[in-house]
């Protein structure tokens, strides 16, 4: 394990609506990240270092949904050994989208977009 992703637990409705709002406000990024259908995690505003976790077509280290005490939680855990100074990275795998995202993480194998 690597680090928990925490955050404001919210319902896909009110994540919709701040999405929206950060965007109005001039925020550049949210940090909204989804545990199932109705469940998103949002770091934006009170989240921890867990929401600056770069993606990867190549990552070495993965996002996993656990439950602890019937609460739904995403732990970042390590594929490999992971050094000193070498960047935590992995797949965001966002749902594919007409409007691509470009993704610039550089792997040999990247895909070209984070969707």
């Amino acid at each position: 394990m690597v680090i928990e992703y925490v955050g404001q637990i919210v319902r896909q409705v009110i994540a919709d609506m701040r999405e929206q709002r950060y965007e109005e406000e001039g925020i550049g990024s949210s940090y909204l990240f989804r545990v199932d259908q109705d469940t998103i995690i949002d770091a934006t505003k009170c989240g921890n270092l867990a929401r600056f976790i770069n993606h990867s077509c190549n990552p070495n280290c993965y996002a996993k949904i656990i439950t602890v005490n019937s609460q739904k939680k995403i732990v970042i855990y390590s594929r490999q050994q992971i050094s000193v100074d070498e960047e935590i990275t992995y797949d965001y795998k966002f749902p594919i989208e007409d409007t691509k995202i470009p993704c610039l993480c550089g792997a040999d194998s990247c895909r070209g977009s984070l969707n």
